[in-house]
């Protein structure tokens, strides 16, 4: 945690503290907004300005600072006034903007809702708001979260706070790179196939993808039911931990007892091939860090993977788009069909429907091959998984989060590595998040350093289902055991 000095009368001192308010944890920053060593008002101001001096990051949709400002304000009236404060006490924070906010617009990133406003916040937002915080802004992300890069033709790409010609990962693109340049400590993503994930990998911070169905995904722009779930985007494990308990309400205590003795299972025929010269030399020393630090790789061996994740992950979604985006729009009174809402996407957007999910689309997928997915392929998928954390009793599986570091913006199709391999964009950066998620397990994405051209790379840690606080718990001795990530340049 960033340390603050605390000026006479109790309150922070912002000009000589030894560290910014922009470096607080959400954790710190509510508990000193909640003892009235800063005020809630203070507290958005210093995240509004760095807002203001990032708008190069594109991070933002929807950004009104008055309103921010406004609610600031009210906070600092309730503490006064002796009211009881949530655990997010005056805390400002990004959400994602295919979030339903019934302040702000969500437009999902998509020219047909640019100025669609729900009627009602999603659940999600409401228990934030619920616990005291307060919504900094909407995010900007991948159009209709179709994608991993952000680079968003609607709205402007979204750029990677550690270099500004680089994709910060999508689709939740915004809130990562809000979280990495310090806009704010806390944010909503969300995932439905590396969504939370690969941004964090690319911006340098912490991504909580839990088990699909903690939390509530209503009033969310959807693409299938059976892979889509909101998570938190952070700097440290605690805050996903305080972010966990709110959302879902479980405050049990985390349990970090250091990593002696931890298995961590190494599946290295479908996780560790084909890596970036840079992602494995750092993905090693990683693991030698955690080795030292007590843990225990348990080497393993997950047959057929490949296969049903083929058959699965993405005919499923793009079976189930269709269904589920026209159903949401009929749900929350957006006054736009689906076929309207395509006719008007982005260029990309509509040829990768065309191709993939509209009637005819030589990528569409059949009823039959759906069924067989459903019924058949994804059940096998999840016994694969049950079985091999039953067997090799391991409390976590990792494994890089991506094959590359971050690529360049509009290097979407085919992506160099360092020592001049081909690889395509969708094996590069989803290969290695697809089956979490796909099979619904909680993921836990931490960085584990910096290329040599300063370019973030990070670990994931895939659990059993339903092991999610035991996760969190783990994730703060490993985030201890890897290291600090070193800031972006500016920050």
């Amino acid at each position: 945690a960033a340390a603050v000095s605390v000026a006479r009368g109790g309150a922070v001192d912002s000009a000589s503290a030894a560290s910014p308010l922009t470096d607080l944890s959400a954790a710190d920053a509510v508990r000193h907004m909640t003892h009235g060593t800063l005020s809630a008002e203070s507290y958005a101001s210093a995240l509004l300005a760095r807002c203001a001096s990032q708008r190069a990051l594109n991070a933002f949709i929807s950004f009104e600072p008055e309103r921010v400002l406004e609610a600031a304000r009210a906070r600092d009236r309730e503490r006064r006034a002796g009211a009881k404060l949530g655990p997010l006490f005056g805390l400002p924070i990004p959400v994602k903007d295919s979030v339903n906010t019934k302040d702000y617009p969500t437009t999902g990133g998509t020219p047909a809702l640019r100025h669609f406003r729900p009627t009602e916040d999603a659940p999600v937002v409401a228990a934030l708001r619920d616990a005291g915080a307060i919504v900094l802004g909407k995010t900007n992300l991948h159009e209709l979260s179709y994608g991993w890069t952000s680079n968003n033709l609607a709205f402007g790409a979204v750029h990677n706070p550690y270099d500004l010609k680089r994709v910060p990962g999508g689709s939740s693109g915004g809130t990562a790179a809000a979280i990495a340049a310090r806009l704010a400590p806390l944010g909503v993503a969300e995932d439905t196939e590396g969504s939370i994930r690969v941004p964090a990998a690319f911006c340098g911070i912490a991504g909580f993808r839990p088990t699909t169905g903690r939390y509530s995904t209503r009033g969310c722009i959807p693409i299938t039911p059976l892979f889509d779930q909101i998570g938190p985007h952070a700097r440290t494990v605690a805050d996903l931990a305080l972010f966990d308990s709110v959302v879902a309400n479980d405050w049990s205590p985390l349990e970090s007892k250091g990593l002696h003795g931890v298995r961590l299972g190494v599946v290295r025929d479908y996780w560790f091939g084909d890596l970036d010269p840079e992602v494995l030399r750092i993905t090693d020393r990683a693991l030698t860090r955690l080795q030292d630090a007590g843990a225990v790789l348990v080497e393993g061996a997950m047959p057929d993977l490949a296969r049903l994740i083929e058959l699965t992950t993405e005919p499923m979604q793009n079976h189930d788009v269709r269904l589920e985006l026209a159903r949401y729009l009929r749900l929350y009174g957006a006054n736009v069909s689906f076929d309207e809402l395509i006719a008007q996407a982005s260029p990309d957007i509509a040829a990768t429907f065309r191709s993939d999910v509209l009637p005819g689309g030589p990528n569409v997928t059949s009823e039959a091959a759906y069924d067989a997915a459903r019924d058949q392929y994804l059940p096998t998928l999840r016994r694969l998984y049950q079985e091999y954390f039953s067997r090799s009793h391991v409390a976590a599986m990792v494994f890089p989060a991506t094959l590359v570091p971050p690529p360049l913006i509009g290097e979407e199709t085919t992506i160099k590595t360092a020592d001049g391999r081909s690889l395509p964009f969708e094996v590069a950066v989803a290969r290695n998040i697809a089956p979490g998620s796909t099979v619904g397990v909680p993921g836990l994405v931490l960085p584990a350093g910096l290329t040599r051209t300063g370019l973030p790379v990070a670990l994931e840690f895939d659990a059993p289902a339903s092991t999610d606080r035991a996760l969190l718990g783990l994730g703060v001795s490993l985030q201890a055991s890897l290291g600090p990530m070193p800031p972006p340049r500016g920050t």
